[in-house]
């Protein structure tokens, strides 16, 4: 049986979790390790989902007539 993929408000919320765990200091280095390593992960899997979701991204714009049309997204430089 697979394991549900946690959502990116999950992933957010354990990342806070284990940066507070961090913060305190009071984590043996093992754990503190193991703790560090997660985050890692969950930072790569939540800037995947918003990657993903930014080519998703379409915004709208005036066309010659004045209709409105979908162009891709493009990112501010």
């Amino acid at each position: 049986m697979a394991t549900k993929k946690p959502t990116f408000e999950e992933s957010i919320a354990r990342l806070d979790e284990i940066v507070k765990l961090l913060e305190r200091g009071e984590s043996p280095l093992d754990e503190a390790l193991g703790l560090f390593e997660e985050g890692t992960k969950l930072i790569k899997s939540c800037g995947k989902l918003l990657d993903d979701a930014e080519q998703k991204v379409v915004k709208l714009r005036r066309g010659p007539d004045g209709s409105p049309e979908e162009t891709p997204f493009e990112e501010a430089e």
